[in-house]
């Protein structure tokens, strides 16, 4: 990223790549903003039509955790035409189109290469007030923390990869993963959160750090609040944890201060890298306890408040 140009001075440009946040942000009218990501990433399933539809949620993620309305994307393919039969490209597409089509927005074309590896996702555009985008900065001492899905996605991915996960842990953390965050934020729009993101690959911790280091201020997170899908601790205690799970946590760990009551299996939980996990939001007590109560008469059971904001400390984040 060094090698990158600094900050475009363009007063147009509302969010680049300052706070490594979610999407960027371009200004076209006083009252229209363009939300622009990309994501792609190998099977995490064996299921084509299923991988195609997490991969879609995963991408359009990124445009919801910065307020805004998907509108078109392309797909972004690299698949061994050669080497693998194209049914299965057809699953990922169908299951990719049909979670855009959920998601309100349009498939307006792609691009696609021979790879010798399976890839796929989605450049995303979305639509955004320029005065209502959401970054991961802004969050304030005295806010709550609230997430919208539980997290385990990579221990439990990769179980199913070792053959160690139950069909019932399956269907739950692909159900997770293929499940897009327009409810989520949707019904956040009501409100008026500080900071928002998505947590996807450096794990909650790892967004969090961001989150905090931009808003220079401290997340403290209240361990047991935080739901896990079911079998996410047991399979972790068995070792089943992914290598980017483990990278986050070798990064942060510096960052990190842990209670002594708080294990460290618990953090390396908490680091675990995610595939379309659920938003991240610092907001207010009283609006976060409305839209908890919200999300769940939307039978959206796992929202929780699970920390708060304070003052910065001696480190970004603090396990309680």
């Amino acid at each position: 990223m060094r090698h990158l140009p600094e900050r475009e001075t363009n007063p147009n440009l509302l969010v680049g790549m300052d706070t490594s946040d979610d999407g960027g942000v371009y200004k076209l009218t006083d009252d229209i903003a363009l939300v622009q990501s990309v994501d792609y990433f190998t099977p995490v399933v064996d299921d084509p039509y299923m991988f195609g539809q997490i991969a879609a949620a995963n991408a359009l993620s990124d445009i919801y955790a910065m307020g805004g309305k998907p509108t078109t994307v392309l797909n972004i393919v690299g698949f061994p035409i050669k080497e693998l039969p194209d049914y299965l490209l057809a699953g990922m597409m169908k299951g990719a189109a049909d979670k855009v089509e959920e998601s309100g927005a349009t498939i307006v074309g792609g691009h696609s290469i021979d790879d010798q590896e399976p890839k796929f996702g989605l450049a995303a555009t979305g639509i955004v007030h320029p005065e209502k985008v959401w970054a991961n900065k802004g969050a304030e001492p005295g806010d709550v923390l609230v997430l919208t899905k539980p997290l385990g996605v990579g221990i439990l991915t990769t179980a199913i990869k070792r053959q160690k996960a139950t069909a019932a842990q399956e269907e739950a953390v692909t159900k997770t993963m293929a499940k897009l965050n327009k409810a989520a934020a949707e019904t956040l729009m009501d409100y008026q959160p500080h900071a928002v993101t998505d947590v996807t690959g450096f794990g909650l911790i790892g967004h969090s750090f961001e989150m905090a280091e931009a808003s220079n201020v401290t997340f403290t997170f209240d361990t047991a609040s935080i739901p896990l899908l079911d079998g996410a601790r047991s399979l972790a205690e068995q070792g089943i944890v992914p290598g980017g799970s483990k990278s986050n946590e070798n990064y942060l760990s510096d960052h990190i201060r842990r209670a002594d009551h708080v294990s460290s299996l618990t953090q390396t939980i908490l680091c675990d890298a995610i595939t379309s996990g659920g938003l991240l939001a610092a907001m207010p007590e009283d609006e976060a306890k409305q839209y908890v109560e919200a999300m769940h008469k939307q039978n959206e059971a796992d929202t929780s408040i699970i920390g708060y904001v304070e003052k910065r400390g001696s480190h970004a984040i603090s396990l309680q």
